[in-house]
């Protein structure tokens, strides 16, 4: 972990999208943050401790899912499927697939494994699967404040963790999108053929220390969506939450997924909102503690 010293920032963004506004000032405490996000190999050795079942690994109660057909409530999780031609970028489900089978043990569903992937980060992890392990790790998941303090690195109003340039000198920071999503996808470092996480540490650290607080996976956090961040918890909701089973909870920080065209979320101050039971390729996280 790295120590992050805490204090005043301006959170939120006014140039980019409305779930980012208003820029408000936000005090923090001083706290620890894992270096990056936790990895496979070490939800692999929570789980072996506990027993802990994860939440796409359970079966599912039709209760919570009125109307769906119950041949098609069996444990699995969302998988990246990409289209081989250019399709309109107004429904994911073009491009994401709800595998049967699909775990944290099997990311891409069936047939996948761990090999290869020990030290890239966790993903298929719902939000309980998140908590729990922190809890196991006597830590907690990060508040959206914390989280955006710490990928900030100290360059407050910088556009992304590493400054204001994308690719500074033509080098790529960060594991995110090339291409056009989500058909055209031209390879990074560290980056096989296809898209995908890579192993933690493979692109540069920012200020405090801390790698992959752009791209690579989404992190979980612990609060509440609320599409006005400046307003205290529990003084208005999400769109769309009424009448949904699951709550939503912020995450951060964009994944590989990200690109140009599409999402231009793998910024410190952007934000999205996950209900609690998702889980998918391209989401993991990373605990803190106090100082």
């Amino acid at each position: 972990m790295a120590r992050v010293p805490g204090g005043e920032f301006a959170m939120g963004s006014a140039d980019f999208f409305p779930e980012e506004r208003p820029v408000h000032a936000v005090a923090v405490d001083p706290f620890w943050i894992d270096t990056h996000p936790v990895t496979t190999i070490a939800f692999q050795r929570f789980v072996r401790d506990t027993g802990y079942v994860t939440v796409a690994e359970r079966p599912l109660d039709p209760a919570d899912y009125p109307g769906a057909d119950p041949a098609a409530l069996v444990p699995g999780a969302l998988v990246f499927t990409p289209p081989s031609t250019p399709v309109p970028l107004d429904d994911w489900q073009r491009w994401w697939s709800y595998v049967p089978g699909a775990s944290w043990r099997h990311p891409g569903g069936p047939g996948t494994n761990l090999e290869g992937r020990t030290h890239h980060p966790v993903t298929q992890v719902a939000y309980a699967d998140a908590a729990a392990y922190a809890a196991w790790a006597g830590k907690q998941l990060p508040s959206e404040a914390q989280w955006e303090f710490a990928a900030r690195g100290g360059l407050h109003g910088a556009i992304f963790t590493w400054g204001d340039e994308f690719t500074p000198r033509g080098r790529r920071m960060a594991n995110t999108w090339l291409g056009r999503f989500p058909w055209e996808f031209v390879p990074g470092r560290g980056q096989a053929a296809l898209p995908g996480t890579t192993k933690v540490g493979t692109y540069p650290p920012n200020g405090f220390g801390l790698f992959d607080m752009a791209g690579n996976v989404w992190e979980w956090t612990r609060d509440p969506f609320r599409p006005d961040h400046a307003k205290p918890a529990g003084s208005c909701c999400a769109p769309g939450n009424s009448g949904e089973r699951f709550p939503r909870r912020v995450i951060k920080g964009g994944s590989y997924l990200c690109a140009p065209n599409y999402c231009l979320r793998y910024r410190p101050a952007a934000r999205q909102s996950q209900t609690e039971d998702t889980a998918t390729g391209h989401l993991g996280f990373r605990c803190v503690t106090a100082d």
